[in-house]
């Protein structure tokens, strides 16, 4: 699996390699708080997850433009008042 990450065609695809780092550890946060792999586990720790679903297209960096953040608590707050 790590070897896939030898050739940058996967990390072009992403936007480059601060894209994809970000993407990994923005999923295997996820996957450390319980989200569900869309992967088998078959023994795999969740880095290898994240990155065996980026690799497979399961998951996605949103593209720029695209409101799929939620604003942080301090923003939410201040926008309501």
């Amino acid at each position: 699996m790590i070897e896939e990450l030898k050739d940058d065609t996967v990390i072009n695809a992403m936007g480059g390699r601060f894209k994809f780092t970000a993407l990994v550890q923005h999923r295997v946060r996820e996957l450390m708080e319980g989200a569900r792999p869309l992967v088998e586990r078959n023994g795999r720790s969740d880095f290898e997850i994240a990155v065996a679903e980026i690799i497979e297209g399961k998951i996605t960096i949103a593209q720029e433009g695209d409101d799929q953040l939620e604003p942080a608590p301090e923003e939410a707050a201040t926008a309501d008042a």
